[in-house]
């Protein structure tokens, strides 16, 4: 039978295949009788296709050590998979669940106060100003140098800060302000942020004005019965309305909110610098135009129904004096003292406390927040306002023990504490008679021999124009009180304290009347310029008590080296006792950890209280103070009883006597004065002509 073609082809083409396969295995295994390496290669082989079916052996845990290096990259990726993991849940779990848990922890939660008091039947009222402080409010860009490429109308302040850590130093040169003006360098324009978000929140997670908003709008408040008086709190506060025309611009709205609801004052909310801000604004816009705002005498009497101060730093804080000084505060010395060098050094090209000092030196509303009334107000060599015994070392055997009992009760331990010596250099300094302390007249030492040749420092300050024979002086002082401690700056910070000066003062006014006082530079110290005529007016100052507030420092001289900051506060100094009032070379008082209370309490408790030389038309004063009471867990977040200065505006007691206000009440019908506190005892021991 013929076959196909396609047959014999086939047959043909698997034959040759199998010759082929034939010849290559026979040349492959010549190859490896030839080549022993490759035979023994092959075995290799044929040992681990062995291996791999063998039960694995464990390794002993000896055989390889962890260096330091797999420990950090091990606890760095636990920490960040724990932190996305946190993360992940944050942004997929329903809102509901965590107010599940906490009051499956804590029971029920109070209703927040603009719930509560909607229950009551309050609603909203007078419409509302909000005067945010020092750095909560938002900055953003308008015009930048080439390395701040596509940041137009971002910010460079508040919100996420993500542009300080992509190009430091660029955002350091932008949020600066020029030396020499006061105002944005050449090239550069950064504005305030407008609007409600301008001071909602600080950061992400961070609220400022975020929860009195939120309880407002519980009563019925919104955008058109709210004003944020946004400003550019690094200006000085006659130069952001220079540059921004910012207090035209408060008049025009308070003027618009008024017109808008029937006649309605507006009830206004300063906070922390804030307050000294809207007191400028006061005299402004009383004051006939060119100079104020011409609104006539009575403009105040018209437009405002109460102002309602929170934290308000009336005569200043001591913090301020550490930060022109030295740019620490008690938390930035200990960690100082944590890292010695660290924040010192040239690290990745960040000079941090230079550029850091550099900063804040620029901003010229800090100057605001310098201690004002001197002696007179915060003590002196020998005595203050808050202790009841003179510190007195140099009597024998007299026991000065006296605790600070104001807020909880048991603030600290204050013997040996003399708050009228603000700057001390050395703990035996602070607690020594004056009658036993010599002191150089600083002043008028020559300086010279500087320190180090500023040109081989990258960032300018006036410490480099110091020598050796200056800084000693300084030291050899010995004590500062709020009387010298201007000549102190003066003598440290010429240039700076020259611009400051034209902006701002410190003293106590002997006649109110004197036409020197119509100066801008007056108007935002209680104690050197008048209240308006407004005698329906209430003002409120209503402040945090309870917790530990920087009222003095003790400092050292810091190792000479080049472009050093060179005092520093001395962190291994501390009191006598466990509980003493001295702490890391920081004295604590009574206050909001900011602000101690003779600056909040005074002025309201007797600078203005009733008819004074301060207070001509007799506005009623109050003042409200809040017991710090830390959160009860975690899940509170920064609780609703805290009497910290920026938390605070969480507290529901104080969110809760702002509603009331903002719906009507007076201060007579929440209770008038609350203090817990000696502020009234405090208040009499100052010697002030009223």
């Amino acid at each position: 039978m013929n076959k196909p073609l396609s047959f014999y082809r086939s047959y043909f083409l698997s034959k040759t295949m199998s010759f082929l396969r034939r010849r290559n295995s026979t040349d492959s295994s010549k190859t490896r009788i030839a080549d022993p390496n490759i035979e023994k290669d092959g075995a290799d082989d044929d040992d681990k296709k062995k291996d791999q079916y063998k039960i694995p052996q464990r390794r002993n845990s000896g055989s390889k050590k962890w260096s330091c290096w797999d420990n950090c990259c091990w606890f760095i990726g636990f920490i960040c998979s724990i932190w996305w993991f946190c993360l992940f849940l944050y942004n997929t779990m329903p809102d509901s669940i965590p107010q599940f848990v906490t009051m499956a922890i804590t029971g029920p939660l109070p209703d927040p106060p603009g719930v509560k008091l909607r229950k009551e039947g309050l609603t909203a009222n007078h419409p509302v100003v909000l005067v945010p402080g020092v750095v909560t409010g938002g900055l953003e860009l308008w015009e930048g140098r080439h390395c701040a490429e596509g940041l137009l109308g971002k910010r460079l302040w508040g919100g996420s800060f993500g542009e300080f850590y992509k190009r430091p130093l660029c955002w350091l040169e932008h949020i600066s302000l020029d030396n020499d003006t006061g105002f944005d360098p050449p090239g550069i324009r950064v504005r305030p942020v407008t609007g409600l978000v301008a001071a909602d929140y600080f950061a992400t997670g961070y609220f400022v004005w975020a929860v009195v908003i939120a309880n407002l709008a519980h009563i019925g408040y919104e955008e058109k019965s709210l004003y944020m008086a946004a400003y550019d709190w690094r200006l000085s506060f006659q130069n952001t309305e220079i540059r921004d025309q910012s207090l035209t611009r408060i008049k025009s709205n308070i003027e618009l909110l008024v017109a808008t609801h029937g006649g309605k004052k507006v009830v206004v909310l300063p906070h922390s610098m804030g307050v000294q801000y809207f007191l400028h604004f006061m005299k402004w816009v009383e004051t006939p135009a060119p100079r104020g705002g011409g609104g006539g005498p009575d403009w105040c009497a018209k437009h405002i129904k109460a102002i309602m101060n929170i934290g308000a730093p009336f005569l200043g804080s001591p913090k301020s004096i550490a930060l022109h000084f030295s740019i620490e505060v008690r938390d930035i010395a200990a960690l100082r003292a944590q890292a010695p060098g660290l924040l010192d050094k040239d690290v990745l090209g960040l000079q941090t406390f230079k550029h850091l000092m550099r900063m804040f030196r620029t901003w010229d509303a800090t100057f605001s927040m310098i201690p004002k009334g001197g002696e007179t107000i915060w003590g002196g060599l020998d005595w203050s306002p808050e202790t009841e015994t003179v510190n007195n070392s140099a009597k024998k055997g007299t026991d000065n023990s006296t605790r600070n009992t104001g807020g909880n009760g048991n603030i600290c331990d204050t013997k040996g504490v003399n708050y009228g010596r603000l700057i001390s250099f050395s703990k035996d300094w602070a607690e020594t008679h004056s009658s036993k302390i010599e002191r150089v007249d600083f002043k008028h030492v020559a300086k010279g021999d500087k320190l180090t040749n500023s040109s081989n420092c990258d960032i300018w300050l006036e410490y480099h124009e110091m020598g050796n024979r200056a800084i000693k002086a300084v030291a050899d002082h010995k004590v500062y009180t709020a009387g010298s401690i201007l000549d102190l700056l003066h003598y440290v910070a010429p240039k700076l304290m020259a611009r400051g000066a034209s902006h701002f003062s410190y003293g106590i006014a002997d006649d109110l009347d004197d036409p020197k006082y119509d100066q801008y530079k007056y108007w935002s110290n209680p104690l050197e310029t008048k209240l308006p005529n407004a005698p329906d007016m209430e003002i409120y100052s209503l402040y945090g008590v309870g917790l530990p507030t920087e009222r003095g420092y003790i400092y050292k001289v810091a190792p000479p080296s080049d472009c050093s900051i060179p005092f520093q506060i001395d962190t291994s100094v501390d009191g006598d006792s466990e509980d003493s009032c001295l702490r890391g070379g920081v004295f604590s008082g009574d206050g909001d950890e900011t602000v101690p209370i003779i600056s909040t309490g005074f002025m309201c408790a007797k600078g203005w209280r009733g008819k004074t030389r301060f207070n001509p038309s007799g506005i009623r004063t109050y003042n409200r103070e809040y017991k710090h009471a830390p959160p009860a867990n975690l899940l509170e977040g920064r609780g609703t009883q805290s009497g910290s200065h920026v938390d605070l505006l969480g507290n529901f007691a104080l969110i809760e006597d702002v509603l009331r206000v903002a719906a009507g009440a007076t201060g007579e019908d929440i209770g008038g004065d609350r203090v817990y506190s000696d502020i009234f005892k405090w208040s009499e021991r100052i010697n002030i002509k009223l």
